[in-house]
């Protein structure tokens, strides 16, 4: 299972935009994978719903994991984009 701890660099969280954002990121990898507050339940990275249901505000750390092919790639692309707080998801 690959795992990376990041801090939210959007100011707002991932909350309305951020989120959209990122949604589409983790949709854009092909790469299934979960997300959640440190020791909390982790949610489907790709539902907006369940996005916005963690609460995650700027500065918090959130984990992305993932245990499928090419997680590691997709997992550090998705990493950056949270930390960093880009409009869309760095390239390969």
């Amino acid at each position: 299972m690959a795992e990376r701890r990041v801090t939210i660099g959007w100011a707002e969280g991932l909350h309305a935009r951020p989120a959209s954002i990122f949604v589409r990121a983790v949709t854009a990898t092909g790469v299934p994978m979960t997300i959640a507050k440190p020791g909390g339940t982790p949610v489907n990275a790709a539902s907006m719903l369940g996005l916005l249901g963690l609460g995650a505000e700027g500065g918090e750390e959130v984990v992305l994991t993932s245990d499928s092919e090419g997680a590691d790639a997709a997992l550090d692309r998705v990493a950056k984009l949270v930390q960093e707080g880009l409009d869309e998801l760095p390239a390969a």
